[in-house]
């Protein structure tokens, strides 16, 4: 296919895509969200955005790498090494092209995450759902409407990157199942993680295993799954180069991630792990992180991972392990924010067309999108008038406890009675 005709392909489908409502009203919105962003950022928060976290890290990687995790950032610099060389492009621009030039990368992105979002919900729609794109087009749209996409351009997050190439490697792992597939759809698993290690957390449910309860024997993909494991962590593992030679990344890495002086923030986060910081701050009760840390995830973390393992679930499990991944690291992670949900949406929403049409689980994961899209973020602004005297923002936590916990029975108690009686 030409050039031309691409172009004229894609015109077409936009003018099919013109006439349904929704879409229109998503794209207007979604500009807004975008031009909004723009002058709030360059403007009135230009010093106070994560946009600028990377900036200064950019900066500090090429001339003062060994203090890459000790500057005095706004808030602490918590991701690999690797991460920060993404930003040096946006650095050379200068702040305010830098930015600009960012925002219009996540524009693109999203577009981007749009027709991947849209390939693996045909690839997977259950045949009693509708044939026809209208309910296709509406999920999709709600996510471009959400107001997580307006928080994420105002801080000049990157958590679309990490979204898009979360979704291309659930592409991969859905459409194919030889190992070379599933080895690139590891490595693309790994460079997100890198970026932003919202699905580090993922990567035990990659492991192929399953306890057939009625057999009472373990089904285990040994190949694959090493194969899994190795994709994924060859990424990650190229971080140990700079590790390696400049020894004090490796310190500093641990110590603003885990063990270190830095103190975890009384802050909006919705994470377990947070609700029980902000506790012991407003009642002045001395913690340690890493036992809170270490403890919600080994309640929540091993619950799911059981749960996996005994699921009866057959048909594409890749995608309920990215759905069991991400709920954990958001509800165990202190850091876990609104702009975070951009990656899980995308997912909950597969999730729905992976469902039968008239199962009764799906109209409370639609409850949660919509809740996730458009509301918890205004708990996060109720929580800066409240938080004086009930510091918790809870209600986004409660609602991803909700959904993991549908997904966990229908998992375990995955039959055709259940999908319609459930």
């Amino acid at each position: 296919m030409n050039l031309n005709n691409y172009i004229k392909k894609i015109k077409k489908r936009f003018i099919e895509l013109w006439k349904f409502k929704i879409f229109r009203i998503a794209i207007i919105i979604h500009i807004f969200y975008f031009i909004l962003s723009l002058f709030l950022t360059l403007t009135i928060f230009r010093y106070r955005t994560d946009f600028r976290v990377y900036y200064v890290t950019a900066e500090v990687f090429l001339h003062d790498i060994n203090n890459l995790y000790i500057e005095g950032y706004i808030v602490p610099f918590r991701y690999l090494p690797i991460s920060a060389t993404m930003f040096i492009p946006f650095y050379l621009m200068g702040f305010n092209s830098g930015f600009i030039a960012f925002s219009f990368f996540n524009l693109i992105l999203n577009i981007l995450i749009c027709i991947v979002l849209y390939k693996i919900i045909i690839l997977i729609r259950k045949d009693d759902h509708e044939k026809d794109d209208k309910k296709v087009i509406s999920y999709i749209c709600i996510f471009l409407m959400g107001l997580p996409n307006i928080y994420n351009y105002i801080l000049g997050q990157n958590n679309l990157y990490v979204t898009l190439l979360i979704l291309i490697s659930l592409l991969l792992f859905l459409k194919h199942e030889n190992l070379l597939w599933n080895l690139l759809a590891s490595i693309i698993l790994g460079v997100s993680i890198i970026i932003k290690p919202t699905a580090f957390l993922l990567i035990p449910f990659l492991i192929i295993v399953k306890f057939d309860l009625k057999k009472r024997e373990i089904k285990f993909d040994f190949f694959k799954s090493i194969i899994r494991i190795i994709g994924v962590f060859i990424p990650i593992f190229l971080n140990f180069i700079f590790f390696f030679l400049y020894p004090l990344l490796w310190e500093g890495f641990l110590d603003t991630n885990f063990s270190g002086e830095n103190p975890i923030a009384y802050s909006f986060s919705f994470s377990i792990s947070q609700l029980i910081t902000n506790f012991c701050y407003f009642y002045n009760i001395s913690f340690n992180q890493i036992l809170i840390l270490f403890g919600v995830l080994g309640l929540i973390g091993g619950l799911g991972y059981l749960i996996f393992i005994f699921r009866r679930i057959e048909v594409n499990s890749i995608l309920y392990s990215y759905a069991f991944g991400i709920l954990i690291t958001l509800l165990t992670y202190f850091d876990s924010w609104d702009h975070h949900l951009l990656n899980l949406i995308p997912i909950l929403i597969i999730v729905i067309f992976s469902l039968p049409h008239y199962s009764q689980i799906t109209p409370k994961i639609s409850f949660s999108i919509i809740f996730f899209s458009f509301f918890s973020l205004i708990f996060a602004g109720i929580w800066f008038q409240i938080n004086h005297i009930f510091p918790y923002n809870i209600l986004p936590t409660f609602f991803l406890l909700f959904v993991f916990y549908e997904i966990s029975r229908y998992c375990l108690f995955s039959t055709k009675k259940m999908n319609l009686e459930v």
